[in-house]
């Protein structure tokens, strides 16, 4: 890569993997990649999650649809690095939590293909957790970091919709909950204020997603140096 190029991800290079429904499916992939890098997003129905996931990665990389609950699989898809060493990595689009509004079955297979991907999780895919940043901390949220029981996996809690809030005084209060947050969610690292409809916040967000890919990359080639020396 030429010197002072700055590393940001490849314009275009978006390419649709696969749509997963079904947690046997899931679970077969994840094991053929088990050192995937990557991304995960998931949060409550109707918070932005696609909005974002197309104002970071290119227009119609993710549907966007006014219905929430609508999308009930886990999409793949495959971004490259703009450096010289064909580096790339996977975002999960994970369907959405918390819509009261599906049936029993649909509910029972989200539970199962959640349980599924978290099971398999590996330590070179952060979570982003989008949540309203007008409604924060739902109980939706909390029953689903309890549900996912996050360990060894980092978090990246992201509030959208930041340019809805009017006041001063609503964006105050939002900022003072994050030591709350920090304290009774460990797994979360950093967090985010942002608007995918407006693009803020979302330059600061793709460069630390980009931090944390070539921090990962660095530790996947120290792992395989320390091996070839034994």
């Amino acid at each position: 890569m030429e010197p002072n190029k700055k590393t940001i991800i490849q314009r275009g290079s978006a390419r649709f993997m696969m749509a997963i429904e079904k947690p046997e499916q899931l679970e077969e992939w994840m094991q053929r990649h088990s050192d995937a890098i990557g991304l995960a997003m998931v949060g409550r129905s109707n918070v932005g999650k696609s909005s974002i996931i197309n104002s970071m990665f290119g227009a119609k990389t993710a549907r966007t649809s006014k219905t929430p609950g609508r999308t009930q699989k886990i999409n793949i898809f495959k971004f490259f690095l703009n450096d010289d060493d064909g580096r790339f990595f996977y975002l999960f689009d994970l369907p959405g939590y918390g819509h009261a509004k599906v049936s029993k079955a649909m509910l029972k297979n989200w539970n199962e293909l959640i349980a599924t991907f978290f099971s398999n999780i590996n330590r070179n895919i952060v979570l982003f957790n989008i949540q309203d940043a007008r409604h924060p901390n739902q109980n939706a949220d909390k029953s689903f970091y309890d549900f996912i029981n996050p360990k060894f996996f980092e978090i990246y809690l992201i509030f959208n919709k930041i340019d809805k809030l009017k006041k001063q005084k609503e964006k105050a209060a939002l900022n003072k909950i994050k030591p709350a947050i920090y304290k009774e969610f460990k797994a979360v690292k950093q967090i985010f204020f942002v608007s995918a409809e407006k693009k803020i916040g979302t330059v600061q967000l793709e460069e630390s997603l980009i931090s944390y890919i070539m921090k990962r990359y660095d530790t996947l080639q120290h792992q395989l140096s320390m091996e070839e020396e034994e």
